[in-house]
């Protein structure tokens, strides 16, 4: 299996790029958006891979982080949504818009990519919701060393004031939940506001839990 990926730009097409790496070629294939961030030929580029097998055929599909390859993965997996498909959705929305129309059952999101209809976009929706919050603690988990002793201090004021200490069973997990709601661009206030209150309403609940709840107190009522 490959993984991963590390070395030259030789060229890129239209919907994939060829690295050297110390004189093997690799031609990987990418979504639109990322290929519009990788180099020109000469710069250098590191990519997680997913190989395909097929009878006739082995194919590398190149992801800037391993939480879109993630989402790459589990896209693949739904009835109908073969690779092209999951470029497609990734390409459209990229992993944090993939994470947020999942968890919140948004398939007109997800319909908005090239190729995939209603049908479809209910189906990545429904077989999915239940595994985008455990994709998205993975991005928060990359950063919650930098993150957890701010998250208590913001949870500790948001819950119980400023110099008391919050009844918080899990920081761990709540600081998880606070930095992915972060990589979906929510404020920190209004991240630590939700998780604190899906913490107090379910105080042993882990990271996938907490996000989960706490994109739902932060969706638009009504």
């Amino acid at each position: 299996m490959i993984g991963r990926v590390a070395g030259r730009v030789e060229y890129k097409g239209d919907d994939h790029v060829l690295v050297d790496v110390r004189g093997v070629g690799y031609v990987v294939y990418c979504s639109d958006r990322v290929l519009s961030q990788i180099g020109a030929p000469g710069e250098a580029v590191a990519l997680y891979t997913d190989l395909l097998v097929r009878e006739d055929i082995l194919q590398l599909f190149g992801f800037p982080t391993l939480v879109e390859k993630e989402w790459h993965r589990l896209l693949m997996s739904v009835q109908g949504v073969g690779a092209k498909a999951s470029l497609a959705i990734l390409g459209a929305l990229g992993p944090d818009g993939v994470s947020r129309a999942i968890a919140l059952g948004d398939w007109n999101s997800v319909k908005a990519a090239r190729g995939i209809g209603p049908k479809t976009a209910q189906r990545v929706v429904n077989e999915l919701k239940d595994k985008a919050p455990t994709v998205m603690a993975m991005g928060g988990a990359a950063s919650v060393a930098a993150v957890a002793s701010e998250a208590d201090a913001v949870l500790e004021t948001v819950v119980a004031g400023p110099g008391a200490r919050a009844p918080a069973p899990s920081a761990s997990a709540q600081a998880e939940a606070m930095s992915a709601l972060g990589n979906l661009g929510y404020a920190p206030g209004e991240a630590a506001g939700a998780v604190a209150q899906a913490a107090g309403d379910a105080p042993e609940a882990g990271t996938s839990e907490l996000i989960r709840a706490a994109l739902k107190l932060l969706a638009p009522k009504g």
